[in-house]
């Protein structure tokens, strides 16, 4: 543990749920979300959703899209993705890890998904884990492969695919700018 962490109050997911606003709880240590955000990152990020639920509507397995949903990862964990493609019905908040995350990253919160929720996402075993910048119009894409993520495509123009159980998405990159 950090000398930093060792001296920080430590809140849990009961605390979580008393707070106002729009926080994400990482390892005990609260992080405020941005106010809402800009239009370019609800339209990429719904352009990215459009894309996914057209295609998994085909799929054999039923599979949903979560956008902006609670993934209550432990008492100390409480993240908040762009987008989640879960292969079960949630009724409240997610408790297992999803198949897919989808982060659209801002200057303000790169730090965070390119980390925090890149090791966290590592380590709770997301297979998938999309990066989308607005500001540089690229995606970056990363597979668990023997509980470590491997970048698989890192372009601002193509197909990129994601696979789900016997199921490809593909999502025109291009389209998403």
């Amino acid at each position: 543990m950090s000398v930093v962490k060792k001296y920080l109050p430590r809140y849990t997911y009961e605390d979580y749920k008393l707070w106002e606003g729009d926080w994400e709880l990482i390892e005990g240590v609260p992080y405020a979300m941005a106010p809402s955000p800009f239009g370019k990152h609800q339209r990429i990020a719904f352009e990215f959703a459009r894309q996914l639920g057209d295609q998994l509507d085909k799929c054999p397995q039923r599979c949903y899209i979560y956008p902006e949903l609670d993934w209550i990862v432990d008492e100390e964990t409480v993240v908040r993705p762009d987008i989640m493609v879960v292969c079960r019905e949630v009724e409240e908040y997610l408790r297992e890890p999803p198949e897919i995350v989808v982060e659209v990253v801002s200057p303000s919160t790169v730090q965070k998904d390119e980390k925090l929720k890149f090791e966290l996402y590592e380590r709770e075993g997301v297979k998938t884990y999309v990066l989308v910048y607005p500001d540089i119009k690229k995606v970056r894409a990363f597979k668990l492969a023997r509980s470590k993520y491997k970048k698989f495509f890192d372009s601002d123009e193509g197909v990129l695919e994601l696979k789900i159980k016997d199921c490809t998405l593909r999502i025109n990159v291009g389209r998403l700018w």
